[in-house]
């Protein structure tokens, strides 16, 4: 038997073939197929879901949920009625990652504390453009891990939304899963509706969906989150394939700027009149479209001498989507045309633009 010169396989030779044909070619077909199976079929960016080992997480770590709240970057998480759910970031204990040789450093806890009239709690990723996978069979998968509590019928899906403007949405089938108290891969095969005569309007996409009823007070954990094409769930990639990547990734759609240890946020601008300010500054990588959201906390105007309290930020309409742009207003006793910088008002703030689906 001689070695092939990159992957080592055991291939046959000429004897070998006459006394073990059969046997030697199917340990040579394994040898091959496995080693497709760990690069995940070769495919480049071959995961949809954006951050899917919950590394990146800009608006913090724990959020009271409430309706379309955003927790780790990209996951949105809504619910019903008045029971109390918060999602979490969590570390994982060094070697206790559900996948050997993949030490993620975190994943996502959603703790239901009280049931209250609810019914249910959604965990949702869009990915961008409804043209995605159109047509053809993929599988989704994820870890799951019930640390507490007990669950009911949960479920999750795929969704073709065909945004605003467009055809209806396609509700997918809904597969369920039943949680245990050890990380366990759950997984589904399904085949999406082609979008053959269909009107694709703006925003569309299609949406991960995983679906949790208020039955109980329970703590379900959420790690590797993996949407790709084809019937078999390869090994668990990001879809970048390194943190920096994923956090390009997501800054597309939600970039947070925080103070540097100046005190400023990078914001700087002209004042155009004695009470309000343009403020911009560059993105750190193109938004998906020009920023539709705008979210901050303790901050000034400040020209290295004075210090300005503003009543508002608002977002500034902006041509290119390569730069952020904001509205300082409310202020009093500013000099037209001065330059003035974003700073901290106090305590410790930020200065956050979206453009999330």
């Amino acid at each position: 038997m001689a070695l092939s010169p990159n992957y080592g396989w055991a291939e046959p030779d000429n004897s070998s073939l006459v006394k073990n044909g059969a046997q030697d070619i199917r340990a040579l077909g394994d040898a091959i197929d496995t080693s497709l199976w760990n690069v995940g079929y070769g495919q480049a960016g071959k995961n949809k879901i954006i951050n899917g080992d919950f590394s990146i997480w800009q608006r913090g770590t724990s959020f009271t949920v409430t309706t379309a709240t955003f927790a780790a970057d990209r996951f949105f998480h809504n619910k019903d009625g008045n029971g109390t759910v918060t999602a979490s970031q969590q570390a994982f204990t060094a070697g206790s990652a559900p996948v050997a040789g993949y030490e993620s450093q975190y994943f996502l806890q959603i703790a239901t504390s009280s049931v209250g009239t609810s019914t249910y709690h959604q965990t949702q990723q869009y990915i961008e453009d409804v043209r995605t996978f159109a047509g053809q069979t993929i599988t989704v998968s994820f870890w799951a891990k019930l640390s507490a509590g007990t669950v009911g019928s949960t479920y999750f899906r795929i969704n073709q939304n065909f945004g605003s403007g467009g055809s209806a949405s396609v509700t997918g089938a809904s597969n369920t899963f039943t949680p245990t108290g050890s990380w366990q891969r759950f997984t589904a095969t399904v085949t999406l509706a082609s979008i053959a005569g269909k009107t694709i309007g703006t925003g569309s996409q299609i949406a991960f969906d995983l679906v949790v009823p208020f039955t109980a007070t329970n703590t379900l954990q959420i790690w590797g989150v993996q949407v790709e094409y084809g019937s078999k769930a390869t090994p668990f990639e990001t879809a970048t394939g390194t943190i920096q990547g994923e956090l390009a990734a997501c800054q597309r759609y939600y970039q947070r700027f925080d103070f540097d240890t100046d005190g400023l946020t990078g914001f700087f601008g002209n004042a155009y009149s004695t009470t309000a300010a343009a403020l911009i500054r560059d993105l750190a990588v193109p938004l998906r479209t020009t920023q539709t959201t705008l979210d901050y906390s303790n901050i000034r105007l400040y020209d290295f001498v004075n210090n300005y309290t503003i009543t508002s930020l608002v977002g500034w309409a902006s041509a290119e989507n390569h730069t952020a742009a904001v509205l300082a207003t409310g202020a009093s006793g500013l000099t037209q045309y001065r330059v003035y910088y974003g700073a901290n008002n106090g305590s410790a703030g930020y200065i956050a633009i979206g453009a999330e689906l």
